[in-house]
């Protein structure tokens, strides 16, 4: 599965990783469930869950705080054709709707299972949360596994951090492996999976149900089928070209997307903070310095020409 990741995973990125990776289920970004607003969503999300895939199944995720709105933005999403959800309890930033939204769900307890309740028992398709460990406590998530169960979702997606370390330290999949254990609903095991080899790991050690990538399948779309053991992991050159002509697709779809060239070069960059390979931080060197598109695309060029 391909991460919801906000400012990331937009309609162009998920059109990009469905060409490239084929992953088997893709996420939107988080769409903000607005409490007061007549329309619960933004026509701009709305667009979002209209740029699903006929291949690839399109999770829509939605964030919000009370079940009234969430009921009501539930049944705009199946209106809209969406066939599978999902609750985000797992964002750690506060910057997302007012009210208890995201990861600070977790302080509240009773208000995760009156906003499930609205969700389940308005939608007809799948329903599932991302959660993390514990809003403080990494023990906090064996508590809510009852909850999740009666509440008749579908699986979790698990990172097995909690709220406030954000992305500190390390994903401890060990309280994943303990969690599918404990509970009869399938686990989806998320966080810090860059390479082939974790991954299948992970699943070995854990049995997990499947797997969400992040910051690795931004950074190798590739990472996918790699998974599925279709394709070798690349050496470096590999992977130069490989990141090349995936930058290259990215800027093709973001200026089509986006307005302006500014636009496009802002989250041509922010993918470039998923980079992490040793081989590529010279590109990544690079191109974070260019202050304009074409020059943007003339670094790849040149790359592209070296090689």
């Amino acid at each position: 599965m391909l991460a919801p990741m906000q400012g990331l995973t937009n309609r162009a990125m998920r059109a990009v990783q469905c060409d490239i990776g084929q992953p088997d289920v893709v996420f939107t970004e988080f769409v903000r469930v607005s409490h007061v607003a007549r329309q619960r969503i933004t026509r701009s999300d709305c667009h979002e869950v209209l740029a699903g895939s006929d291949d690839v199944p399109l999770v829509v995720q939605l964030i919000g705080h009370t079940p009234e709105a969430l009921a009501q933005a539930t049944q705009q999403v199946e209106k809209l054709g969406a066939r599978h959800l999902n609750l985000n309890m797992g964002c750690p930033f506060g910057r997302t709707t007012s009210g208890k939204t995201g990861g600070a769900m977790l302080q509240q307890p009773e208000l995760i299972e009156a906003c499930l309740d609205a969700v389940v028992r308005e939608f007809s398709g799948s329903v599932s949360v991302k959660v993390r460990s514990g809003y403080d406590d990494p023990e906090q998530i064996f508590t809510l596994l009852p909850l999740f169960e009666r509440s008749g979702i579908d699986f979790i997606v698990l990172h097995p951090r909690t709220v406030v370390q954000k992305y500190q330290g390390l994903a401890d999949h060990a309280i994943t492996a303990r969690v599918v254990v404990a509970t009869i609903l399938p686990v989806i095991a998320n966080g810090d999976i860059v390479s082939a080899e974790q991954g299948l790991t992970l699943l070995e050690e854990s049995g997990a149900a499947g797997l969400m990538l992040g910051r690795g399948a931004i950074a190798n779309p590739w990472l996918f089928a790699q998974l599925r053991r279709q394709l070798p992991q690349a050496d470096e050159a590999q992977r130069y070209r490989q990141s090349c002509d995936y930058l290259n697709r990215l800027a093709e779809e973001y200026q089509r997307l986006f307005c302006g060239e500014h636009q496009a070069l802002g989250k041509l960059k922010s993918v470039l903070e998923c980079f992490s390979e040793p081989g590529l931080l010279p590109l990544v060197k690079k191109l974070r310095r260019c202050k304009t598109l074409p020059r943007f695309l003339s670094e790849l060029q040149d790359v592209g020409e070296g090689e």
